[in-house]
């Protein structure tokens, strides 16, 4: 027997009203009184929206995946170093990666929150051997990772920095094109767009997903080729 596939309808508009009661009644009594809210109205769908976009990206042969179960951050935050003790988060977010698991830095990223709902792609703070790695393969490769830069601003997409460094690594300091120092500033290479609130109750959310995703591939198969080698040490 074919099983159905996944279908994704969309979130109910009460589900961002839900994440924003959530932030207002920060205490586990309240959470646990309305926690069949939390399932029907954010983690349900959520669900659906993972295992759809895995199916879709396997039709694609974008070689990203992921489950309900491995892909889905938790409501609960981990506060035990954290001065914000609130013990709830007040956004749902879940990533498919290579590996179908949240470990892996890299893949396509699902925040949704009111007022900053959002997808994200790309290569998120490599380990520093592997960044290192990426940075020399900028150099080496420079007109090529140009020319992916430049095909993602001509969808309206640019690398994120908002911690990027301020000044060039030192091991890169003797580098004098100015293109390049600023790629070298980077931490991460990550892209991000983002969907209007009212966007998250229709089916074709999944759609930007998947578009951004494919946008992004180029960006990520250059990443993966300059770290995958110290992986697999």
């Amino acid at each position: 027997m074919i099983s159905e596939p996944v279908r994704f309808a969309g979130f109910e508009e009460r589900s961002l009203k839900f994440l924003a009661a959530l932030g207002f009644h920060q205490n586990r009594e309240w959470f646990h009184e309305n926690k069949d809210l939390y399932l029907q109205l954010v983690k349900e769908p959520m669900g659906y929206l993972v295992e759809a976009a895995s199916t879709r990206f396997a039709k694609l042969d974008i070689p990203l995946h992921g489950t309900r179960k491995t892909s889905l951050y938790k409501v609960n935050r981990d506060v035990r170093f954290a001065k914000n003790k609130d013990p709830y988060n007040t956004h749902a977010s879940a990533v498919l990666t290579r590996n179908g698991t949240k470990k892996d830095g890299s893949g396509a990223y699902m925040h949704f929150k009111p007022g900053n709902c959002l997808f994200a792609a790309g290569v998120w703070y490599p380990e520093p051997l592997e960044l290192r790695a990426l940075r020399e393969t900028i150099i080496k490769r420079r007109d090529e990772f140009l020319a992916i830069e430049h095909n993602l601003a001509s969808k309206g997409l640019s690398f994120d920095s908002e911690k990027a460094l301020k000044r060039v690594p030192p091991a890169f300091k003797h580098i004098e094109d100015l293109d390049l120092q600023r790629l070298l500033k980077q931490k991460s290479f990550t892209v991000t767009r983002h969907v209007e609130d009212a966007d998250i109750q229709s089916p074709a959310l999944i759609e930007t997903l998947i578009e951004l995703t494919q946008d992004t591939m180029p960006l990520m198969q250059f990443c993966w080729r300059a770290m995958d080698p110290l992986r697999d040490q």
